[in-house]
């Protein structure tokens, strides 16, 4: 196909975004219009890629190449069977969060919505880059609208949350830079996929695998630098937080598919038990946490870290269960949490609070907002019947096949999320209206319902037919088992001679 598909879809929010600059009203609802328009169109196109992508070969297709910097640098994009799923979820998030702004941002929505657009080309960016320079700028060019979100239209103390998301992830980001330098030197090549054809000598790998560590596990966020996470989530608006739960803590786990497996497999080989041990006191302690808090989006923030355990211990575990339970695991997550974040955006947006003692009995007041979130409860502790079953239940497949201790410790997550999440879910829902302002309150509104919605059917479809994310992802997972394997054999014949 000669048409550039790929780059039309990083392309058309840029386009709606300098449309929406150049107009002269700061907050006029065609904005809003105009910004659904593109993001609408840009999940048309995405769903039509899908239906051309053919999962039957593991090559990358859809491939765009063209000369940058007079040839040292390349602009490179292409899709496989791994990438496709999280451009597609982009693309479904984002419209959702423009319409959900109509409660939530009241100040300069012209310029909020541009900063929604733009994110969207970068995330989208990320996933179909097949150079890892081109990756590095969207990869971080990624942290200064969401910055700004945070910094502009969040809570209270916005300005520290924002600086301390900011400097977080830059300063891990800064060693990847570093390491995408130094594999220009050692291959003359940015280009990833001739570094897979290559391979990268593996006396360097394991400097390289951590500097790229470096930057994704802050990003993931795994234990222990995912402080800046709830602090974020926290003073972020609704949008905001969707947006940062659904996929921005992706493009680290897909980092890690794509770079650390695909580039560094004698070095994954040796750091496997670094990540098991951070991923398993992710998924514990920060489950233990969660059960503590009484602010409902840290309680969700920290759920978020726990559910990122999984996916990191699933993805190292180098089986066809456990890359594939992680991928899945991460686009339920991006369905589930992205709900579950706009869940309280609705309570909030009436009560001016997230704190949990602030409600009790909202069955009887909002029985719609009931019925949806418990769904969105039950998805996210992994009840058979969602899509936060599928993820769970593979990568512990993925675990128990590699190592049974750690498949054990990680299904206490399993236990600990069932109870963080039903607490949680009594305490808003179920009991006596103690607060009579809640009397006052109404259930969900049509754009309300609508979001929400377009999130439960997805949930719910794929928890019972995961067949169209399994047949999309089986051969490129399976391709890059066969490459790491050859790879990490190659390497030890190698070494012995």
């Amino acid at each position: 196909m000669n048409f550039p598909i790929l780059s039309s879809l990083i392309l058309l929010p840029i386009i709606g975004s300098l449309f929406l600059l150049f107009s002269k009203d700061k907050n006029s609802n065609t904005g809003k219009y105009v910004a659904l328009f593109t993001s609408f169109v840009n999940f048309l196109i995405s769903i039509y890629l899908w239906y051309q992508f053919d999962p039957t070969t593991s090559n990358f297709q859809f491939v765009e190449d063209r000369e940058w910097l007079k040839g040292f640098i390349n602009y490179k994009v292409g899709i496989d069977g791994i990438s496709i799923l999280f451009i597609i979820l982009t693309s479904l998030i984002t419209p959702l969060c423009i319409i959900s702004v109509n409660n939530t941002i009241k100040d300069r929505l012209r310029d909020f919505l541009i900063a929604i657009l733009v994110m969207e080309s970068l995330m989208i960016g990320v996933f179909c880059s097949l150079d890892l320079v081109i990756f590095y700028l969207f990869f971080e060019a990624g942290l200064i609208p969401m910055f700004l979100i945070i910094g502009i239209w969040g809570g209270t103390r916005r300005v520290y949350s924002a600086f301390k998301f900011f400097l977080y992830t830059l300063l891990g980001s800064v060693l990847m830079l570093i390491a995408i330098i130094s594999i220009y030197w050692i291959s003359g090549t940015t280009d990833i996929t001739q570094l897979y054809d290559l391979g990268i000598d593996s006396k360097y790998q394991n400097l390289l695998w951590l500097a790229f560590f470096s930057s994704f596990a802050v990003k993931t966020p795994m234990w222990p630098v995912h402080t800046w996470l709830p602090d974020a989530h926290v003073e972020a608006p609704t949008a905001g937080s969707v947006l940062l739960a659904a996929i921005l803590l992706k493009m680290a786990g897909y980092g890690f598919i794509r770079f650390s497996l695909g580039l560094f497999p004698v070095a994954s080989e040796l750091f496997t038990p670094l990540v098991y041990t951070l991923s398993l006191i992710a998924i514990v302690y920060t489950s233990l946490v969660a059960l503590m808090q009484e602010d409902m989006k840290k309680l969700i923030a920290y759920s978020s870290v726990a559910h990122m355990g999984f996916v990191t211990l699933g993805i190292f575990t180098i089986t066809q269960q456990g890359i594939e339970g992680s991928i899945v695991q991460m686009i339920s997550h991006g369905l589930v949490s992205a709900a579950l974040f706009l869940c309280v955006g609705v309570v909030y947006d009436r009560m001016h609070s997230r704190l949990i003692a602030t409600y009790g009995g909202l069955v009887s007041i909002m029985p719609k907002y009931s019925i949806l979130f418990m769904l969105f409860t039950l998805a996210a502790l992994g009840l058979p019947g969602t899509s936060g079953f599928i993820g769970e239940f593979l990568v512990l497949m993925g675990a128990f096949k590699d190592n049974f201790l750690v498949a054990v410790i990680a299904s206490l997550g399993v236990i600990f999320g069932a109870a963080y999440m039903l607490w949680l879910y009594r305490r808003v829902v179920f009991g006596e209206v103690k607060n009579k302002e809640l009397l006052k309150i109404p259930d969900l509104d049509n754009s309300e319902k609508l979001i929400l919605w377009c999130l439960a059917i997805p949930v719910i479809f794929f928890g019972f037919y995961p067949e169209p994310l399994l047949s999309t992802t089986e051969i490129s997972v399976k391709h890059l088992i066969e490459m790491y394997n050859f790879n990490l054999n190659m390497n030890i014949t190698e070494v012995q001679n």
